[in-house]
């Protein structure tokens, strides 16, 4: 008998059409053999499904369920395709879990930890397993955290929303006359803001896994090379400005530290599901440098996860049956 999967799109974040286009890789590579899958896109404005005659039904938010003219449809699991709040922040990990409905990904307190890159930043120092930025954690209402933040911060420095993805809000400073500008455009997408001072190398990126027997495996890793200042939502997304090399032509003692280092980082914050991880090489010093967690990656035919498990010699479908049967067989 076929599983029940909602594959839940959308969000409250800038990210929504990024999301939208992840669910539909997920939903075009789910094996329709195993799976009867339903997208839901979640707004402000509501929870809902839209099916093929273009009839759109309501989620039940009591339960999580769908009550169609067929009959009610209730989930044997959640595939969360939701990049930024609600899906990747731990608010509705934290749901389904009241729910006891499994899903894909982290759990409620790592999602929300790993989310909000300063206290992540924060955590991760404290494993002492890699090398962290110097970094300030400014706070809109306390002025006093941001005010003289070049006093312990050497330029050039990112500024970015504490909680965003896509690089949204992001800014790269050069000189103190341009801290104000970059303040104010990462406040306008988040209260809390991530000031970190610059790494020189080359940034490397790579995918993590747990598969249903518990192993915890590392995907081939890329290599981001932009045409731009640094790898901002335009060079994310628009084709030509980046280049993305997978796998990374390094050497096998990199590859080797960062996948060490990456699984140590899924394991010791509890990470779930699919991550992907984001490090700068500094190659004269022979230093890895971590900058952040995503864990909801981006999924769209494109994107670096994808590259990932197709440079692996998996199909997305294979991969994607791997990490929806072991979230149920947590």
């Amino acid at each position: 008998m076929k599983k029940n999967i909602a594959i839940v799109a959308g969000g409250y974040s800038g990210e929504f059409e990024i999301s939208v286009q992840s669910a539909a890789t997920i939903e075009k590579n789910l094996d329709a053999a195993q799976y009867s899958v339903y997208t839901i896109v979640i707004t402000h404005q509501g929870w809902t499904y839209k099916a093929a005659d273009g009839v759109t039904y309501n989620i039940d938010k009591n339960d999580f369920s769908l009550a169609l003219p067929s009959g009610k449809v209730k989930f044997d699991a959640v595939f969360i395709g939701i990049h930024g709040a609600p899906g990747e922040d731990g608010r509705l990990q934290g749901y389904f879990d009241m729910l006891g409905i499994p899903y894909t990904g982290c759990g409620a307190v790592t999602s929300a930890v790993t989310f909000n890159k300063a206290f992540c930043n924060k955590i991760v120092k404290e494993l002492g397993i890699v090398n962290i930025s110097k970094s300030v954690h400014a706070l809109y209402d306390q002025p006093d955290t941001w005010s003289n933040v070049l006093e312990h911060l050497a330029l050039p420095v990112f500024v970015k929303p504490a909680e965003g993805g896509s690089s949204v809000g992001m800014s790269k400073v050069k000189t103190a006359e341009e801290m104000p500008q970059a303040l104010e455009k990462a406040f306008r997408e988040d209260s809390q803001v991530l000031i970190e001072e610059f790494i020189k190398g080359r940034e490397l990126t790579i995918g993590v896994y747990r598969g249903a027997d518990g192993k915890v495996t590392p995907l081939p890793m890329t290599e981001v090379v932009t045409t731009k200042e640094f790898f901002d939502y335009e060079a994310k997304y628009t084709p030509g400005k980046t280049n993305e090399i997978t796998p990374a032509p390094v050497s096998s003692d990199i590859t080797a530290l960062v996948q060490k280092t990456a699984v140590a980082l899924y394991n010791k914050l509890n990470c779930k599901g699919i991550i992907r991880i984001d490090f700068i090489y500094q190659e004269d010093a022979g230093k890895l440098f971590f900058l952040e967690v995503n864990t909801m990656p981006g999924q769209s035919e494109n994107s670096l996860v994808p590259q990932q498990v197709r440079a692996a010699g998996m199909t997305l479908t294979k991969f994607y049956g791997i990490i929806l049967e072991a979230c149920m067989n947590k």
